[in-house]
């Protein structure tokens, strides 16, 4: 596929998108299940998305979920971005991912001054970003803007982006730390390492960057305490989308892929449930079991608890955009502790549907022992660790003034 034809294979779904809304950009995600399911073999091999799967992401327009429509975007919500990140997540959890990471580093990077995004999307508005939060990199004040230099782990489709949004340390002249930042970097301006080698989430590539003295202009900066706290330095237009509240709108997306993960798990042991014997008793079928059948109800409860959690928690984020109010860091800490117990549900009832199904379920061949290897590891993601969730929300709820963590 050239250049080109992409282009105009998204301007023609921006046209659809327009008329259609958000249940055009689902559909679109529903629509690759084939592909995705065919290549996710290939992408565990490889350790890396195939092209098709890449390019088939672009051209039904995920990575350009959260772009400014007035770079080409569609400029949806994050109940959007859930939505489809659930249904391509049902066909394969690495491309979800991958698609969720970059869609929402693009609405990070629209947070930046005006001239980072100009810089970013005004030169090429099919760009791609992928990010680290976390500040393992050092930033030193010279003339302009800071030299970076730093390693970040877990770059999440790292080959396929444009650019990269790292965490950093920004040191003064004096060489005291000033600031926490993000600040945006040129992928050209970065090299990989090959470090991903994991038991699940295979394709999503998420390599370590490595930056050494790279130079990035003070418009390139953004200072994390200011934006957990709703301070973005961009301009002011009429983009509700990026009024979007920083710690949620990160964290919550990354619950999409798991539900995902989740219905798939479910619709692949039911089905199996209406012809599987239960070896060793008298069921000629599993469906016939009573253990079977009240583990399977437990199952899709957990699952049915993570999507209210987190479509719920989504909607808020929505419309506290749409009313242009940040929330509260009440707010903020009841919906850290949702993801991540939206999360476990999710891993629990994947686990009830592997002692359903049985030892079969483990089999290389078996899509059920990817899905599970995939949902353990996204679900240790540090935006979802439970154990942080909790504690947020709990001095929350006693008052307490303690602040655990800035991505809330």
């Amino acid at each position: 596929m050239n250049n080109t034809s992409r282009e105009d294979r998204a301007d023609a779904l921006s046209e659809q998108v327009e008329k259609g809304g958000a249940a055009e950009l689902v559909e679109r995600a529903v629509a690759l299940g084939p592909l995705l399911r065919e290549q996710a073999v290939r992408g565990e091999s490889d350790r890396a998305l195939p092209a098709e799967t890449v390019d088939a992401l672009a051209d039904a327009g995920v990575f350009r979920l959260l772009t400014p429509k007035r770079y080409g975007g569609h400029e949806a919500d994050l109940r959007t971005l859930t939505e489809v990140s659930e249904a391509l997540g049902e066909a394969d959890g690495s491309a979800s991912w991958v698609g969720t990471i970059i869609a929402v580093t693009n609405w990070l990077t629209c947070l930046f001054p005006d001239k980072a995004q100009e810089e970013v999307f005004g030169a090429d508005p099919d760009a791609r970003v992928t990010g680290v939060a976390a500040p393992t990199g050092l930033g030193k004040r010279v003339p302009g803007g800071w030299r970076v230099s730093g390693k970040w782990s877990y770059n999440s489709g790292a080959p396929y982006a444009t650019w990269a949004a790292v965490g950093a340390l920004l040191q003064g002249e004096s060489g005291t730390v000033e600031d926490q930042a993000l600040v945006l970097v040129p992928a050209c301006d970065l090299s990989i390492e090959d470090t991903w080698h994991t038991a699940g989430m295979k394709a999503t590539a998420s390599n370590t960057l490595i930056g050494r003295d790279v130079f990035v202009p003070e418009h390139r900066v953004l200072s994390v305490p200011a934006a957990a706290e709703g301070v973005y330095p961009r301009s002011f237009r009429d983009e509700t989308l990026y009024g979007s509240t920083f710690g949620p709108m990160l964290l919550l997306c990354l619950v999409g892929p798991l539900l995902g993960l989740g219905k798939a798990a479910m619709d692949l042991v039911v089905e199996a449930a209406a012809a599987k014997p239960l070896s060793f008793t008298v069921h000629g079928r599993q469906a016939d079991s009573v253990g079977v059948q009240i583990q399977l109800a437990e199952a899709a409860l957990k699952l049915e608890t993570a999507r209210l959690h987190t479509y719920r928690a989504a909607d808020e984020v929505d419309r506290s955009a749409r009313a242009g109010a940040a929330l509260d860091y009440a707010a903020r800490t009841h919906i850290r502790a949702r993801a991540g117990f939206a999360a476990q549900q999710v891993v629990e009832a994947i686990n009830t549907l592997l002692n359903v199904h049985g030892a079969s379920g483990f089999a290389d061949s078996a899509p059920l022992q990817r899905i599970w290897r995939d949902a353990n590891v996204a679900a240790r993601h540090a935006g979802l660790v439970p154990a942080v969730g909790l504690e947020v929300y709990g001095k929350s709820l006693l008052g307490l003034s303690e602040r655990v963590s800035l991505m809330v």
